[in-house]
């Protein structure tokens, strides 16, 4: 049985100091306690009759293994569980000249569960406790049916259900453009499918209700660009790139 606990918080869907935001009932799984190494090793102990010394030196070697060729870029097999790989969180960009190892924002390792334990999961019944505004329960709910799909941990960025209103993160905008430039620029801003997208120009922190962008922007001053993309009242992390105006041939950097 996995436990979730429904929480009734409230949820801003942007960055707007002055939105009161919503109550909605936000769920996430129940915290259970952590099963430190020892207790997995001495369950597996008894479970498969080999001493407890000898899994304790298999599963350090394992891990050091593991570790290893992990952090090397390899996607490592984890028997009977499925595999680990090195992936990563990097913003995007227009122009190969502005390609550098500041665009990556985090570095990460991705667990993939293997097919058996997707299945066992799927299978798992679902309880679900459900808390006002309060901490009062007003609600149970359990449900055996197979209604979701399992996620990988790539295509899965949860935040916890610490009050985003959304289990997904939304990938923040694209800004395209020349800097410095001579004249002017012309800037361009791309998003996810379906996403509006809010811009702004003088360096302030875009909201739902900053500017729409449709089509390029025409630069002829210094200026700092912000973005974020929008969708089913979510909203992405700021985008930022700053064009400077010089007397120079405005080529690229």
């Amino acid at each position: 049985m996995i436990h979730i606990k429904a929480q009734q918080t409230v949820v801003k869907f942007n960055k707007d100091e002055n939105d009161p935001g919503q109550l909605l009932y936000v769920m996430r799984p129940e915290t259970y306690s952590r099963l430190a190494e020892n207790k997995v090793i001495s369950e597996a102990a008894v479970r498969s009759g080999i001493q407890r010394g000898a899994l304790k030196g298999a599963w350090d070697a394992i891990g050091e293994v593991i570790k290893a060729w992990v952090t090397e870029g390899h996607s490592v097999a984890i028997p009977g569980l499925g595999s680990l790989r090195f992936s990563m969180n990097a913003d995007a960009v227009a122009d190969v000249n502005d390609v550098a190892k500041s665009l990556i924002r985090s570095r990460k390792v991705v667990f993939t569960p293997s097919v058996d334990i997707k299945n066992e999961l799927k299978q798992t019944k679902v309880s679900i406790s459900c808390y006002d505004v309060n901490g009062n329960e007003v609600k149970r709910v359990t449900d055996d049916s197979e209604n979701e799909e399992v996620e990988d941990g790539e295509n899965h960025n949860g935040n916890g259900g610490s009050g985003s209103g959304s289990q997904t993160t939304l990938t923040a905008p694209t800004i395209g453009g020349t800097s410095p430039f001579a004249e002017s620029t012309q800037v361009t801003i791309s998003g996810p499918s379906g996403a509006e997208i809010r811009y702004t120009t003088d360096g302030s922190t875009p909201t739902s209700a900053s500017s729409l962008y449709s089509a390029a922007i025409t630069l002829s001053d210094t200026a700092t660009v912000k973005a974020i993309a929008i969708k089913d009242g979510q909203s992405s992390e700021v985008t930022t790139k700053v064009f400077t105006k010089s007397s120079g041939s405005g080529d690229a950097d």
